[in-house]
């Protein structure tokens, strides 16, 4: 008997042991991700996005397990009392490993999550990251109406509020980021056409304009800031064709009051696919899709990384309808990730072409470019 209560009390301790270090360490990647092959070509039978359905909120903030992957993704451009322009994205990623069958045991989990954290600091030229892993098991990570969360790492929503909290050690966010913008549904109703295939597509929306205010931490220096953040939300399986090699996003805040998203979606031959598109939302909060052919992106200036690889940074933007003829430029070089997966992501600066001033600030994010 006193050796089985022995035996049950080492148990004990090694499982506690076991499950503190679960919930202080991020579970260690072995190779990197592509960020393409993420989403596509996915293994079982998850459902897949074939035609507009009606989308539900709160409810679809929550998570969908039908679906192969999904993302929370707020980026914004803050600014402290000084001047000092910095910015930020924290992104939730939702990834099945099988069908989403639901098991009877509270180890068990057909569900990878990772969440990125990153920081660019426009003065110090610094750009600061941070990923964590977790199984789907043991209240680690998930997602619902009001709250996502990977450990520590979370957003959770009080009325129409949401508030962010993530901590990396050397770098810290604490936000608020209200909406001053309704819901967008991008695409058809929230249906995202990415390719010519059944179920090359997925449920998008955004919050293109949220009021933000909180601190930021850089070491032991605690910054107060403020500015505008902008959320994405999407979810599917095998979104992108295998004929694709990755796309280039922008999410910019204009000065006058409107928000313009564009997404360039690249051919492995590296032409613009014709499922590209764009959404102009007005200051009063309503919205105008963009077909591919009603804007137009042309690369003005190439960087190239410490692994040799190029990334277009600056570019000349033209939307005729909306008399925007603009540029980008990317606050600094390197806001480079350099985890798991490879992409560029990062704040920029907009200018209007024709009168050479500053007229918003947005974000940038590029994937598939470093892949090869």
């Amino acid at each position: 008997m006193r050796l089985d209560l022995f035996v049950i009390v080492v148990l004990v301790v090694l499982t506690s042991t076991w499950l503190a270090w679960q919930t202080r360490q991020p579970e260690p990647v072995i190779e990197r991700l592509s960020v393409v092959n993420l989403m596509a070509g996915g293994e079982g039978d998850f459902r897949r996005v074939t035609e507009p359905v009606p989308l539900s909120f709160p409810e679809a903030h929550g998570q969908h397990p039908d679906y192969q992957n999904e993302w929370w993704y707020f980026t914004g451009n803050l600014e402290t009392e000084d001047g000092r322009y910095l910015g930020f994205q924290y992104t939730l990623f939702r990834f099945g490993n099988r069908p989403a069958e639901r098991l009877d045991s509270a180890w068990a989990t057909d569900t990878t999550w990772m969440a990125h954290l990153a920081l660019s600091d426009g003065r110090e030229r610094q750009f600061y990251q941070s990923e964590r892993f977790a199984r789907g098991a043991l209240g680690l990570a998930g997602a619902d109406e009001t709250r996502w969360w990977l450990r520590d790492w979370e957003v959770a929503r009080d009325d129409q509020t949401w508030h962010l909290a993530a901590d990396a050690g050397d770098f810290a966010l604490q936000l608020a980021m209200t909406p001053k913008r309704p819901i967008i549904l991008q695409g058809d109703e929230g249906y995202s056409r990415k390719g010519p295939e059944p179920g090359n597509a997925s449920r998008y929306y955004s919050i293109t304009r949220l009021d933000t205010h909180g601190q930021i931490r850089i070491g032991d220096q605690t910054l107060a800031v403020t500015g505008l953040s902008w959320l994405d939300r999407e979810w599917g399986s095998n979104q992108l064709s295998d004929q694709q090699a990755g796309w280039d996003w922008f999410a910019l805040h204009l000065d006058d009051g409107r928000d313009l998203m564009l997404a360039r979606l690249r051919n492995l031959d590296g032409s613009t696919a014709e499922w590209s598109y764009g959404q102009l939302v007005q200051p009063d909060g309503s919205a105008r899709y963009l077909e591919n052919g009603e804007f137009s992106l042309e690369v003005l200036r190439w960087w190239t990384d410490r692994n040799g690889a190029r990334w277009p940074l600056d570019w000349r933007i033209e939307v005729p309808l909306a008399d925007l003829s603009l540029i980008t430029r990317a606050a600094f070089d390197d806001q480079h990730w350099q985890g798991s997966v490879d992409y560029w992501e990062g704040m920029i600066e907009v200018i209007d072409a024709t009168r050479d001033r500053t007229v918003g600030r947005g974000y940038l994010e590029l994937s598939g470019y470093g892949e090869g």
